[in-house]
């Protein structure tokens, strides 16, 4: 999936090889919206947004993948799926690290403070051992190489350059704008927050936990739009270095057919006159042009 100034498209590789894509029309939120222009606010809509077309490509994308003679994944089994996932992410990253620090209070003693810290190390912990070990299976292996592909194509497209595969692939799978980066703020943010808000009754702990996190995310992404407009500088590369470590788990170099979708979904994201640019460049990926043309 890629994101244009005023849309955004899909590129998917269906059964039969060929890449096909989808456009939609979305203007960017601030043209949209006046609370999208406020700080903090607008890194909470931007995150409701990301979810929202996360699940629109996701659904797209699985019933492409499918093969004709085999049944499409129904929009409930997709539901269900993501509410599981969702379940899921709230036992690992929010349970299971409140019931550890509870184990340890008997030897980190009973203060709020060494609970909250506990709480957020072993958070940022399950976190990174999580993408660790997803990373182990070879479906998201893939899908980490599809991700390198997404960011090697988009550093090619900045940087003016010819959109062939060798021009591509000579770039590395990390990017700075990166919503790994997002991610890896709001363990950090969270770990200093919860920290400083003491330690309530149990209930109040997990709401705390859940209620909290559209605030987080608020000042997460100033911090990454902070990063990403101050990459040159020495502040906005110490910003942005962890999550681009981060990356190393996210992202791999993905295979020259994989780049192909990359860059048929990033033409697809743009304007016509955008696409003539790029083909004004030097060659572009035939493969793309084929997605675009049909």
């Amino acid at each position: 999936m890629m994101r244009a100034p005023s849309s955004w498209a899909i590129a998917v590789r269906v059964p039969s090889g060929e890449i096909e894509t989808v456009k939609h029309d979305l203007p960017r939120l601030s043209s949209r919206s006046r609370a999208a222009r406020i700080p903090f606010v607008r890194g909470v809509m931007v995150l409701y947004e990301s979810l929202v077309l996360g699940f629109k490509a996701l659904s797209w994308s699985a019933q492409k993948a499918v093969p004709e003679d085999e049944e499409e994944f129904t929009k409930l089994q997709l539901v269900g799926t993501i509410a599981f996932s969702v379940a899921a992410v709230l036992l690992i990253f929010v349970l299971a690290p409140l019931g550890v620090a509870k184990l340890l209070t008997p030897f980190i003693g009973g203060s709020s403070f060494s609970f909250n810290l506990i709480d957020g190390i072993v958070r940022g912990l399950l976190f990174v051992g999580y993408v660790w070990g997803i990373g182990r299976s070879k479906e998201i292996r893939r899908v980490f190489e599809y991700h390198g592909a997404e960011h090697q194509t988009i550093h090619a497209y900045e940087a003016g350059e010819a959109l062939t595969v060798d021009h591509i692939q000579k770039h590395p799978p990390e990017h700075p704008r990166c919503g790994t980066n997002f991610l890896l703020i709001v363990v950090f943010i969270s770990l200093v927050v919860f920290t400083l808000l003491g330690r309530p009754g149990w209930i109040q702990l997990i709401a705390s936990r859940i209620v909290l996190i559209p605030v987080i995310a608020g000042f997460a992404y100033e911090i990454l739009k902070f990063s990403g407009l101050h990459g040159g500088d020495r502040l906005g590369r110490i910003l942005a270095a962890p999550g681009l470590w981060l990356q190393k788990l996210t992202t791999d170099h993905p295979a020259d057919d994989q780049v192909e979708v990359a860059v048929a979904a990033l033409l697809a994201a743009l304007e016509p006159e955008e696409v003539e640019e790029v083909k004004a460049r030097g060659p572009v990926c035939p493969a793309a042009l084929r997605a675009l043309a049909n």
